[in-house]
């Protein structure tokens, strides 16, 4: 993918609590590395754990607006499915969905007053987008960190967008403590390779 020339828009999306921060800004600090120009924007919900969290994280030659219009993310990359349908309509037509399966229920179906769709992936392909769906918790678990799911979805991502390891495992091991460095590029080095074996792919 051309990721020079043209502006590309991340939209990361999930509740809080899962990472998503640290994240976005992995993804951004890839992207300083690569010599591009890069705008990152954090939206918290009204709770810490728990309450939606958008990150726009925006790169390219030349980029202004650190924030996504409606319409035209390149890609969603969701923490959680419904958090995903969510924030549909920010993707392009033809955009890529990247989904961890994990379903983390919001206030209403833990109190009793709704339910949890069960659709959610259907629903997303109905939108003219290419999804991607893994089971990012598992794969995490998989790779020693049940904490490192973030990782394993920004695995996936930049094997998904063509980017290749060495530079991401540059990132990881500047950003994230060091007692916890190894744990992440094994969960990062999972999601990578499961985009090139997808168990699940819509």
């Amino acid at each position: 993918m051309d990721t020079v020339a043209n502006t590309k828009n991340i939209l990361i999306v999930g509740v809080g609590g899962q990472g998503i921060i640290l994240a976005g800004r992995i993804i951004g600090n890839a992207a300083l590395k690569m010599g591009l120009n890069v705008k990152v924007s954090e939206i918290h919900g009204m709770a810490q754990r728990g309450g939606s969290v958008v990150t726009h994280v925006r790169f390219g030659r030349r980029v202004y607006s650190p924030t996504i219009e409606q319409g035209t993310a390149d890609i969603i990359l969701a923490f959680e499915k419904l958090e995903a349908l969510r924030w549909m309509h920010y993707l392009r037509l033809g955009g890529t969905v990247i989904v961890n399966e994990q379903e983390i229920y919001p206030l209403p179906v833990l109190i009793g007053k709704g339910e949890y769709p069960s659709d959610v992936l259907e629903k997303i392909k109905r939108k003219d987008t290419h999804i991607l769906a893994l089971d990012a918790f598992q794969i995490a678990v998989e790779a020693g960190n049940p904490k490192a799911v973030n990782m394993v979805l920004v695995g996936a991502l930049a094997a998904e967008m063509g980017f290749k390891k060495d530079l991401w495992h540059d990132v990881i091991k500047e950003t994230v403590p060091k007692k916890s460095i190894e744990a992440n590029i094994q969960a990062f080095n999972k999601g990578f390779e499961w985009v090139k074996n997808p168990r699940v792919c819509i």
